[in-house]
């Protein structure tokens, strides 16, 4: 396995799509579907192969490429799109005639709707690809139950019909057709039959749902109640269908599409390039900044470079703005429907490079991961300097016993474990979280200014705007206000508090800078909650050790020094206990703990 490909299979997401093995030569070999791409793609490296012929393919395999999307079925799509278009040699080869169903509204007076594999440029309507032959007939016998629809081939044109060239079929006996090759039905009564199946075929039920329900009401009341019942099965099967699942609307034809995300540091531009309602391409490309360039340069300068990198010639483009790349390209900027779901496909696309992106320089280059945390910390918070030394304090009282405070410290974005400090509350009785924290925070840099040790760049109170009032009181002694940024984080809705501003920062939940914070604020508590406990066992054990006779501090230290606890304690040997204290001691101690 390639050092590449290595990188590639940790940094895989966990979402479904489409992915493509490539050789030493950069030519694709295999294109595969996945419900979850890292466990898929995994498997092929994990696994023992029985098949001789997939253990050629993974062994010739250097790098990969993946497509992400938003179901299996759109995974399931799109790999046969590319199968067709690529015919990588260890696919099974997927012939034309062997494509997806599609369901045709057809472009014709009195429109039919059947289900066909071939499309065809007259202007007719097609719906779908559907995975599932048997989810097209379902769909089918939904319309025909709903709607009477022909289904004759006859050309209806009005002077063929005016002058009785046709004649009414068993379809009109049986109530399935209303006669329009006999002038029986109005054109604009058909017509609107086929706005309502145009929207169910969209997924759209609710015009339908309302004017089933309608005719329900009214049947009821009419006493008809068969036909009401009717009307209410077919309301229920509308309720409970769930509609198709498509990659691109087959009219969405030679059109290039470009996206972008973005960062103090790097831009990611996503391409999809469309043929004839298939995606045959995607490729994202990251543009390193070197004068702060904004989105739109960057987003110019990549359909430029993409474009003839690819050899395309779409005549137009979709875009999330605005741009100039030439007077011969149209470009739109899709507001919703088929064209903005495909948009909204490639930004997906770029996001999730861009956190590959991060995932793999934070193995091949930390030094690179830390300064962009840093730019994005300093950023997201409003900080004068990047807080590349972090430092955090969290309150421990449980039950009113033991007060203790935690301090632990984070260098570059990572913890420094070995900088981690606790506090015993001295100068506070009982529980005082605000007291507390006064005390632990003047403690802790007062003597970071008489040993002339670095400050940190940004303290963090585990709490809100009282807990922060109370750290800054001990800044202020200390001359330090103003010199440190400091802020306070409440629990409940991770509201970030600044001194004298009422009003709390919100950061993005997903934001990284937000889960460094978190970070900080859960090792504190879970390193105070560790020494509060230690504190009240080695509470316990002394007050328990006290009481043997003859037993005093002395031996009670010499004796945990070796032994660590009290259960190691009391399940010692007499003559491991004899070792550390003597014989005599070590009897009184057995025998207290052997009673029986």
């Amino acid at each position: 396995m390639t050092p590449e490909l290595e990188l590639q299979l940790k940094t895989l997401p966990n979402s479904p799509g489409v992915y493509q093995y490539f050789d030493k030569n950069d030519v694709i070999i295999y294109v595969g579907k996945a419900k979850n791409l890292k466990k898929r793609v995994s498997s092929y490296f994990t696994k023992t192969h029985d098949s001789g012929k997939t253990r050629v393919l993974v062994s010739k395999i250097t790098y990969l490429k993946h497509i992400v999307v938003e179901t299996e079925t759109d995974a399931l799509l799109l790999e046969n799109n590319l199968i067709k278009k690529l015919k990588p040699r260890y696919n099974v080869l997927l012939k034309d005639d062997k494509t997806y169903p599609w369901i045709c509204i057809k472009k014709e007076r009195f429109p039919r709707v059947f289900s066909t594999r071939r499309l065809i440029k007259d202007g007719s309507e097609y719906f779908g690809p559907y995975t599932s032959s048997k989810t097209v007939s379902t769909l089918l016998d939904l319309i025909k139950g709903l709607y009477q629809l022909r289904t004759c081939k006859f050309d209806l044109a009005s002077e063929k019909v005016n002058t009785g060239k046709y004649k009414v079929c068993l379809e009109y006996h049986l109530g399935n057709c209303k006669g329009a090759c006999e002038a029986l039905e109005t054109e604009q009564g058909y017509q609107e039959n086929i706005t309502a199946i145009r929207e169910i075929l969209k997924g759209n039920f609710k015009d339908s749902l309302g004017n089933f329900k309608s005719q329900m009401k009214y049947l009821a009341e009419q006493m008809e109640f068969e036909a009401a019942q009717r009307i209410k099965e077919k309301i229920y099967i509308l309720e409970n269908y769930q509609s198709k699942s498509t990659i691109i609307n087959p009219k969405i034809s030679n059109v290039d599409v470009f996206s972008i995300v973005s960062d103090d540091s790097f831009g990611y531009v996503n391409f999809l390039q469309i043929s004839y309602g298939s995606i045959i391409r995607s490729h994202t490309l990251e543009i390193k900044k070197k004068l702060e360039e904004t989105d739109l340069e960057l987003l110019e300068l990549a359909i430029i470079e993409l474009r003839e990198r690819f050899n395309s010639n779409s005549k137009e483009i979709y875009v999330p703005f605005n741009v100039e790349v030439g007077e011969n390209i149209k470009v739109s900027l899709p507001q919703l429907g088929d064209k903005k779901r495909i948009l909204d496909l490639s930004i997906r696309n770029a996001k999730y490079y861009r956190l590959e992106r991060f995932k793999q320089v934070k193995i091949t280059d930390p030094d690179r991961h830390a300064n962009r945390i840093m730019a994005q910390m300093k950023t997201d918070l409003r900080l004068q300097k990047e807080p590349r030394h972090i430092e955090c304090f969290d309150n421990s009282n449980i039950q009113g016993t033991n007060p203790v405070a935690a301090c632990v410290v984070f260098k570059d974005g990572k913890p420094s474990k070995k900088e981690y400090r606790n506090f015993n509350i001295k100068t506070v009785i009982g529980p005082d979280d605000f007291a507390s924290m006064e005390e632990v925070v003047f403690r802790r840099y007062k003597r970071l200014l008489e040993e002339e040790k670095p400050l940190p760049q940004l303290i963090i109170i585990d709490g809100g705007k009282g807990q922060l009032s109370s750290a800054l009181k001990s800044l202020d002694l200390l001359g330090l206000r103003g010199k440190i940024a400091i802020i306070g984080i409440a629990k409940r809705l991770e509201e970030l508090f600044y001194p004298d501003d009422p009003i709390p920062l919100y950061l993005d939940k997903k934001s990284e800078t937000l889960k460094i914070i978190q970070q900080l604020r859960n090792e504190a508590h879970r390193f105070g909650i560790e020494h509060h406990r230690n504190r009240r066992s080695k509470g316990a054990l002394v007050a328990e050790m006290e009481s043997i006779p003859g037993i005093g501090e002395k031996t009670i230290v010499d004796l945990m020094k070796v032994f660590k606890s009290n259960k190691r304690i009391s399940n010692a040997k007499l003559d491991e206990l004899e070792a550390v204290v003597g014989l005599a001691r070590a009897q009184k101690v057995y025998q207290y703990f052997h009673k029986e």
